[in-house]
Parts: structure tokens; C-alpha cells; sequence
């Protein structure tokens, strides 16, 4: 099964990190990286999306972090 995710965080060394795990976690790089202000928030927002392999069937209930 193919397992989706998307890393966000807002534009400092904490969106880097995020990424590293995850690909220190067996999940690889799909697409681009997306940059945006968050006005709310006030501060820009970067998000990456991820992929992985997994040798499970698909649960709505699964825990995405936890693979």
C-alpha cells in the first residue's frame, strides 16, 4: 500500500527536521516543496509531501506518524 503524508511547519529549522525524520523513516520525497504566508499566524509556512511503501491494507484508523 502507498502511504501519504504532508510535513508542514512554519518556515524555520523545525520544518527541516520534520522532513529528516521522515525520511530517515523509510518516506521519500514526492512532488515539489510549497511555500505560503499564513496569515493568521503571521509567519510563512512551508509543506512538503512524503511517500511510502508499506506491507499493510488500507485502515482509515491508521496512524500515518507512527510508520
Amino acid at each position: 500500500m502507498h502511504v501519504y503524508r504532508f510535513v508542514t511547519a512554519p518556515d524555520d529549522g523545525s520544518f527541516s527536521h520534520k522532513v529528516t525524520e521522515a525520511l530517515n523513516r523509510g518516506w521519500q520525497l514526492y512532488g515539489q516543496p510549497s511555500y505560503a504566508f499564513d496569515a493568521k499566524a503571521g509567519v510563512m509556512r512551508c509543506g512538503q509531501a512524503v511517500m511510502k511503501d508499506v506491507d499493510l491494507d488500507y485502515d482509515a484508523e491508521l496512524d500515518l506518524d507512527a510508520l
